[in-house]
């Protein structure tokens, strides 16, 4: 299976690709103590996970082969600082959406849904979920699931989709990896460049650029159970979504939520 994925290896610093794991992240943190072994943005791969986690907590299985999990680690230095480190999910959110839209040439409704799930007709293809590794630097593992080839009766809900149904015949999985490494690694590049300022390495307007949450109606539920709901007005140069709240000229600033695109009535 290694050799399946020759280009996406010349990417990564180390590309570990696996048959089956319970979780690429999981497989990547606890190797993630060798730093000799394992250099700064090594990577582990497999199409079948077995006990993969979403955001909040929630379960992301697929049936064998049929979907792509990467984890790829990303070690802290001085030009990337313990507080900027909360951009690498979006960063990763973007390199996903463009390696989706590569994948499909034809389609035009493939946006990035903050903070990093990525949606094609509105319906979820992909997402991220970052993980801190606390050792003599700080790093960060982060992961992201691409559903290749379900089908509607494979998927874990009717709000998501997969490559094939979106209109990719013969998904090429070795592509669609070495698009997303080569992307995401470009964009971390330019955000160390910059010492870790988003706005500074464009990482900020990108991001924006490509969300299709600025602009919506959106409903936010907020941890501790609080709902804001409002149109989203930007990303701030935390990463932060920005809700002008229904009925109000303020701007709130949201850090964690599970944010919700709100259809025109």
């Amino acid at each position: 299976m290694s050799s399946a994925f020759s280009r996406s290896a010349a990417v990564a610093a180390r590309l570990e690709v696996l048959p089956a794991t319970p979780s690429t992240n999981d497989e990547l943190v606890s190797l993630a103590a060798n730093e000799a072994e394992w250099p700064d943005f090594s990577a582990v791969v497999t199409d079948t996970q077995t006990a993969g986690r979403g955001r909040l907590g929630r379960v992301w299985v697929s049936p064998a082969g049929t979907a792509l999990a990467v984890s790829v680690l990303v070690r802290a230095d001085s030009s990337l600082r313990i507080d900027a480190l909360g951009w690498l999910p979006l960063a990763a959110g973007l390199a996903m959406t463009r390696a989706v839209r590569l994948a499909l040439p034809d389609r035009d409704d493939v946006t990035l849904k903050w903070p990093n799930d990525v949606l094609v007709g509105g319906s979820k293809i992909s997402g991220v979920l970052s993980e801190l590794v606390v050792g003599r630097a700080p790093s960060v593992v982060v992961g992201a699931g691409l559903n290749l080839t379900m089908t509607d009766e494979q998927l874990p809900v009717p709000t998501a989709t997969s490559l094939v149904l979106a209109g990719a015949e013969h998904p090429d999985a070795d592509r669609i990896l070495e698009t997303y490494l080569r992307e995401f690694r470009s964009l971390v590049d330019a955000f160390r460049a910059a010492d870790g300022n988003a706005a500074a390495s464009g990482l900020q307007a990108a991001v924006t650029d490509a969300c299709g949450t600025i602009g919506a109606r959106v409903r936010v539920e907020l941890p501790g159970g609080n709902l804001l709901s409002g149109i989203a007005r930007g990303i701030d140069v935390s990463g932060r979504i920005v809700v002008q709240a229904d009925g109000s000229d303020q701007l709130t600033p949201v850090s964690a939520g599970d944010v919700t695109h709100l259809r025109a009535r």
